[in-house]
Formats: C-alpha cells, sequence, structure tokens
C-alpha cells in the first residue's frame, strides 16, 4: 500500500476497479453509473492522476457497459476534474470509445465529445482536440474514421482559418473514403458543417464534396444528401442556386432508387422554401406532380404530407391546374396509406382555394374519404373538419357532411366512432340547440350504450361539454333524465354507465338539479347487485362531497336526510344521529373498497365525533372482513 494514502482514501478507486473487473455485467454497469460519485469522493487531483488513466485503460467487452461510461462522461464530468481546463484529459476514454463496433456507443461517445469541446478553450481544442480528430479521421478502422465525422462541425468556426483549411481537406478525403459506411457517416454530418462555412468555402470546398456524395453508387449514402442539399442551398442566393445546382434537384428528384425519392418527398417544403419563388414556379411545381405520381406508394405517401405546406408557395390557379387533379387521383389511389396521408393533409388547402373553390373542388373529396374502406382514412379526414369549417361555413358542412357524419357514429372501427364524438361538440357550438337535438341529440345518448369502454367513457365527457356549451338548464331536461333512466336498466354495463356519466357532468350541474334526481338514482344503485357498480356509486358520492363540500354544511346533510327519507319512504326529522347513521348504512357494503371510498367521500363532511365513530366502524368493518 502507498504510505502517502490512508485506507479510507484509496477505498473508492479500489471498489470501482474491483467491480469494473467483476463477472457480473449489472455489478460493472452499476459501478460506471456511479463513476461521478467516485470522482467527487477521490476529488480533482485524484480524479485526473488515478480515475481517467484507470477509465482509459480499462475497454470493457460488453457495449451496455461503453455506452453507460460514454454517456457518464459527456455530463459535464469536467467539474470532478478540476473544470474545464482539464476537460481535454477526458477525449482518450471518448477516443477509445469512438471507435468500438458498436454503432450505439460510437455515437454517444461522439456527442459526449462535442460536448466537451464546447467547454473548450480554443488553445486547448487546436492542442488536443484537432490531433484527436486527425488521429480518427486516418485511423486504419472505418469505425473511428465514422465518428471522425461527427466531430467536425462542433470545431470548425472555433479555430484558426489554417486548421480551417486542413479540416475541409480532412472532411473531403471522408466523403472520398472507400468504404460505404464512412462516406454515408461524411453524408449525414455534410449539412451541419457547411451551415459553418464561409460562403466562399460552400461554392469551393461544400459543393464538391455535396456532389461527389451525390453521386455515390449506394443509395443509402445518396438519401442522406437530401438534406445536405437543403443546407447548401438555404447559403446560396437563388441565381447561384440555378447556376450552380439545378442539376443536382433534377437528379434527386429523379433518382432511380425509390428510397432518395421518398427522402426528396419528405422534406420537399423545405427545399421548396429555400430555392426561392421563381424556381418554385419553373422546376418544382413540375417535380413535385412527378413525386405525387411516383410509381412507389412510399413516395406518394411522402410528397402527400408536403401538399399544403407546398401549396402556400402557389398562386391559386397553379393549385387548381397542377395540385388538386393530382389530389383527385390520390382519393382513388390503391394503397391505403397513400389516402390515409392525404386524409391528414388535404383540409389544409381550403384556406388556400377560398369559399367557392372547396365547395366545388375539395367537398366531394371529403364525402369521398370519409366514406373509405379503412379506418384511418376516415379518422384523419374527421379530425381535420374545423379547417374546411372556417372556410365553408358550418351550414354547408353540415349539409353535406353531417349524414356522412351521422354514418361513421354507427362504424365498426371504435376509434372512427371515438374521433367522431370528440368532433361534436364544436359542431354543437355550430348547430345551435334546436338544431343538434334534432339531428344529434338521441345519437349522443345512444353512444352510452356501446360496447367498447372508450366510447362509452368519451360519451359521458361529450355530455359535460355540451353541458357547458347550451347551459344547466338544456342539461336538466335533455340529458339528466335521460342518464338517470338508464339506472334502471336491465343490463349492468348500462347502470354503471349512468354512474360514470353522474360522476362526470356533475361538477357543470348545479346543487338543485343534483339534490333531485340524481341523489335518488345513485341511493338506488347503491343497493344494487353488482359490487363494481356500488363502488362507482362511492366513487361518485365522492365527486358530489368534493364538488359541492363549499357550500353549508346543513345544506349538504339535508341532501342526505332527503335521500335516506326517501330510501324508507317514511317521515324523518333532521337529528345528528342520522348524520352517522347514512354513512353506515353505505358501509356496511359487503364490497370492501365500497367502504373505504365512501368514508373517503363523507368523513370530510363530519363533525369531529361523528368523524371518529366512522373511523372506527370502518376498522370494525375492514378487520371482519380481512
Amino acid at each position: 500500500m502507498d504510505p502517502g494514502f490512508s485506507v479510507d482514501e484509496i477505498a473508492p478507486i479500489a471498489i470501482l476497479m474491483d467491480e469494473l473487473r467483476s463477472e457480473d455485467v449489472q455489478l460493472r454497469l452499476n459501478a460506471i453509473h456511479r463513476v461521478s460519485t467516485i470522482a467527487l469522493a477521490l476529488g480533482p487531483d485524484r480524479a485526473r492522476d488515478e480515475l481517467i488513466p484507470f477509465l482509459q485503460d480499462s475497454i470493457d467487452d460488453e457495449d451496455e457497459v461503453l455506452l453507460a461510461l460514454a454517456e457518464e462522461l459527456g455530463r459535464n464530468f469536467e467539474e470532478y476534474i478540476g473544470g474545464p481546463e482539464y476537460a481535454h484529459l477526458l477525449l482518450g476514454p471518448l477516443e477509445n470509445l469512438s471507435a468500438v463496433e458498436e454503432t450505439l456507443v460510437r455515437d454517444k461517445a461522439a456527442e459526449s465529445i462535442t460536448k466537451v469541446a464546447a467547454v473548450m478553450s480554443q488553445p486547448q481544442i487546436e492542442q488536443y482536440y484537432i490531433p484527436l480528430l486527425q488521429r480518427l479521421s486516418k485511423g486504419e478502422w472505418f469505425t473511428s474514421r465514422t465518428s471522425a465525422c461527427a466531430l467536425y462541425a462542433a470545431v470548425y468556426d472555433r479555430v484558426s482559418p489554417p486548421i480551417q483549411d486542413e479540416l475541409r481537406r480532412g472532411y473531403a478525403q471522408l466523403g472520398s473514403d472507400d468504404t460505404p459506411m464512412v462516406r454515408r457517416a461524411a453524408s449525414r454530418w455534410l449539412g451541419s458543417l457547411i451551415k459553418k462555412f464561409a460562403k466562399q468555402h460552400v461554392l469551393s470546398d461544400g459543393l464538391s464534396i455535396y456532389r461527389k456524395l451525390q453521386s455515390d453508387d449506394q443509395d443509402s449514402v445518396r438519401l442522406l444528401t437530401v438534406e445536405d442539399l437543403i443546407a447548401i442551398v438555404q447559403a446560396l442566393s437563388p441565381p447561384e442556386i440555378k447556376e450552380q445546382l439545378l442539376k443536382q434537384i433534377r437528379q434527386t428528384v429523379s433518382d432511380k432508387s425509390w428510397r432518395v425519392r421518398y427522402m426528396v418527398g419528405q422534406h420537399f417544403n423545405e427545399l421548396a422554401e429555400a430555392v426561392g419563388q421563381e424556381l418554385v414556379r419553373e422546376e418544382l411545381v413540375g417535380h413535385y406532380v412527378q413525386l405525387l405520381k411516383d410509381n412507389e406508394a412510399e413516395v406518394r405517401s411522402a410528397a402527400a404530407t408536403q401538399i399544403p405546406g407546398f401549396s402556400k408557395l402557389l398562386e391559386k390557379e397553379i393549385i387548381l391546374a397542377r395540385i388538386v387533379p393530382c389530389v383527385r387521383d390520390l382519393c382513388q389511389d390503391n394503397s391505403q396509406h397513400v389516402r390515409a396521408a392525404l386524409a391528414n393533409q388535404i383540409s389544409g388547402l381550403a384556406p388556400l382555394l377560398g369559399r367557392d373553390a372547396t365547395i366545388e373542388h375539395l367537398l366531394p373529396l371529403f364525402l369521398h374519404l370519409l366514406k373509405d374502406e379503412f379506418p384511418e382514412v376516415r379518422l384523419n379526414i374527421i379530425s381535420k373538419l374545423e379547417q374546411v369549417n372556417t372556410v365553408i361555413g358550418i351550414d354547408l358542412l353540415s349539409e353535406s357532411l353531417l349524414p356522412a357524419i351521422i354514418e361513421l357514429a354507427e362504424d365498426k372501427s371504435w376509434r372512427v366512432r371515438q374521433a367522431i364524438i370528440e368532433y361534436i361538440p364544436l359542431l354543437a357550438t355550430q348547430l345551435g340547440k334546436s338544431f343538434f337535438d334534432e339531428q344529434l341529440g338521441n345519437l349522443c345518448m345512444s353512444w352510452l350504450g356501446d360496447n367498447v369502454f372508450s366510447i362509452r367513457e368519451a360519451a359521458t365527457v361529450n355530455l359535460k361539454k355540451l353541458t357547458e356549451v347550451f347551459g344547466v338548464e338544456w342539461a336538466k331536461v335533455q340529458i339528466v333524465p335521460k342518464v338517470v333512466g338508464m339506472g334502471q336498466h336491465p343490463n349492468y354495463l348500462l347502470r354503471m354507465t349512468t354512474v360514470q356519466a353522474i360522476s362526470t357532468i356533475a361538477p357543470s350541474l348545479t346543487l338543485d338539479i343534483v339534490s333531485g334526481d340524481i341523489l335518488d338514482t345513485l341511493l338506488q344503485l347503491a343497493q344494487d347487485p353488482i359490487p363494481n357498480i356500488r363502488f362507482n356509486v362511492a366513487k361518485s358520492l365522492e365527486v358530489l362531497a368534493l364538488t359541492f363540500g363549499t357550500t353549508a354544511e346543513a345544506t349538504l346533510m339535508q341532501m342526505s336526510v332527503t335521500l335516506l327519507r326517501r330510501h324508507y319512504r317514511k317521515p324523518m326529522l333532521w337529528r345528528p344521529e342520522l348524520e352517522l347513521e347514512i354513512m353506515v348504512c353505505l358501509i356496511e357494503d359487503a364490497f370492501i373498497a365500497v367502504r373505504f371510498s365512501v368514508g373517503t367521500a363523507f368523513l370530510p363532511s363530519c363533525t369531529f365525533g361523528l368523524r371518529v365513530c366512522m373511523v372506527r366502524t370502518i376498522y370494525q368493518s375492514l378487520r371482519i372482513s380481512l
């Protein structure tokens, strides 16, 4: 043992070393997660002198451990070794991790290296980071060269111009590497590096690297150059784009690989916004139509997601002449995924076309998609009808689409029915009470008896929203009697829905309505033979107690006396003992959860002495049950 250190001083690093050498992977992983704590215990000096060299020399064979180490070293670990002036010491272990075979470990190590670089000074970067970057870029194994591609952009604008020249030359070599994986990484990170280039270097160096990668024989490399193209276009003026990149744009859009065309379709709006209005009209409209008519369904789906965004860059006449015919064809597409993508975006054209053109060209397409056999298509078109409503008005929308909406209310897909339910409050706001009661009132109540619980639950929430839209008096006439009537239904699911509906809509009602038929119904259901219904009655009573508990205690208790009087069908005057009697009647239920929930609901409203009795009753009842 070194006489300069005590046992307590040596213990942390010794424990770490022992655990990292353990055969148990989980033990090694736990040790790595505690490495910052160990560094704190060692202190900055010993962490630099002992811990960092140990981590650099000990490369685990388990990828999970290596991934954890790469992540830990990127979490402000320089604070444990003396601050940013010593941050370069972390580059050693991270350099080793950047060359391992597992991609996740390399990516995390590269990410941590860029985080460390962010706290390093320019002298540190030029003295320590640049040599590391050069070693990785010239590494014998492709893994190190792949990691190097991610490290250029982080420091390019923080070094001197001569070093910047070296970095551009080094990246150009990676872009011409013999290994496809390295070229793929170069293509992936080129866009972020080009954003750091001065304009003259974009034209002199960035374009040459991009053109080399864009013409690569591997489509996995070419597809990543789409984002590089956008980065270059954003750095150039429209005349420079037309002169330097028009050929590459045409080649990319017409690439022989559908994967490349798919990437173009996904990023087409970004490209269009960057090239300028003139090139959009002259070139990109034709290319976009080409993508909408592509042979591959995946490409057509990707292009369909860009319809509203790209159309914003066009005049109304061009949209009607070039885009709408393609949209009409996509409505009849053989692929359900293409139709679903279109249904999710087509409503975005309505504000661009205006009322008359929407009615003439888009409304028939909406109706067609609403009747599509694929549920997702119907769901997507329903969820975006609000945009159409703002353009053509609710009158025409309800006249045209209401029959289809009513038909979809009984759709075999419960997700479609749920989407219709969520759209009803908006529709109710626009339709008004009388029209709603006539056309949709019975439909809303029928959802309470749906076979799917999510639909019944959504239906109760829908009733609450409708109450907020039309008012309490409307709910008293149109909702409460029908909900209360379901409490007598022989099907226990409908009786359960009654209780849940009461719990949901009660906060939106007044005390007078609740103390009327609703409490009476809850009392009857409290004697239901189904334990789950009694349990939910107790939960509903808790909601009522919390909602109306701010009223006078005598009022709440009088509600309970009225409830008890109706239950026993005999006159009864208010006495304090009745408060306990009411609760005991509900507590002495055979279902243990009901006892607990009712106690929770009514205990806050009791006097102190009765709360003591209540707790004693619950305790005795629980003890008997258990």
